[in-house]
């Protein structure tokens, strides 16, 4: 992988890739750089068969600003068509993130605003620390949370979503799990524990199998169970059961052993 400036990786030895943003000066505030190497990172470790999962975290007080300040100015300055480059850009690095085939936990301490927001929704799942706050803060600068929107809808539903986006209201950790903002909320020097207990859970499993759920997911939505659906989901599994991975899976089931892609652990 490419040096970056913004970005740091670290790849464990049990296959979880470790992103932490560096921006702690302005409180990991993205900015052109460090979306352009977030999205080459998810880009590149997605690919990677040695990576199992991806956690996203922040360096210092808090996960993320959202965007950065500098950014934002030249952005106002900028044309309508250069401010649709660049929101497309973000939008390209949001869905590689939600598309990553490997499970992608965010770790959340401090405050998650704005972006750093549709951060933590792209991701699959996210734990906070109990000190955490999260703001979908763009109204409040006379702007709107666009880009983010699907993601944010995704995570906690269209009335929640619409609610969040309109106050811009700052709300704690408790809330962000009452509403599935995160999925895990634990005090603040228990915040890695309970991030490498996620990730052994995850590790656990069938790494083929995972990939095959985010597809299949991407793909379903509330409401009726359709034929086409119905149809969609007989098809999947009739195929996974016949892979090597699922007999792997099986075997060791009725074996009493722990099955191969465990063996890292």
């Amino acid at each position: 992988m490419p040096a970056w400036t913004s970005l740091d990786l670290e790849r464990r030895a049990d296959g979880v890739a470790v992103l932490t943003m560096n921006r702690p000066a302005v409180f990991n505030a993205f900015d052109e750089v460090l979306i352009a190497e977030l999205d080459a990172a998810f880009a590149e470790l997605g690919r990677d068969t040695a990576v199992r999962a991806v956690l996203l975290a922040g360096t210092g007080k808090h996960f993320s600003a959202g965007a950065d300040l500098q950014w934002m100015q030249r952005a106002a300055a900028a044309s309508q068509d250069d401010n649709l480059a660049d929101a497309r850009r973000f939008s390209a690095m949001l869905a590689r993130i939600a598309e990553c085939p490997k499970p992608t936990l965010a770790r959340v301490q401090g405050a998650a605003l704005g972006g750093g927001v549709g951060l933590v929704c792209a991701c699959d799942m996210a734990i906070a620390s109990d000190a955490a706050s999260f703001s979908v803060s763009e109204a409040r600068m006379g702007i709107l949370p666009a880009v983010i929107g699907p993601h944010l809808v995704n995570a906690v539903g269209l009335r929640e979503a619409r609610r969040l986006a309109l106050t811009a209201s700052r709300i704690g950790a408790a809330e962000a799990q009452r509403v599935g903002l995160v999925q895990q909320v634990v005090p603040a020097d228990g915040l890695d524990a309970a991030v490498d207990a996620m990730l052994a859970d995850l590790l656990a499993c069938g790494p083929q199998a995972q990939a095959e759920i985010k597809q299949l997911y991407a793909q379903l939505a509330p409401g009726s169970v359709t034929a086409e659906v119905r149809e969609l989901t007989a098809q999947t599994i009739a195929r996974v059961r016949t892979t090597a991975e699922a007999r792997e899976g099986f075997a060791a089931f009725l074996g009493k052993r722990k099955p191969h892609w465990t063996s890292a652990e």
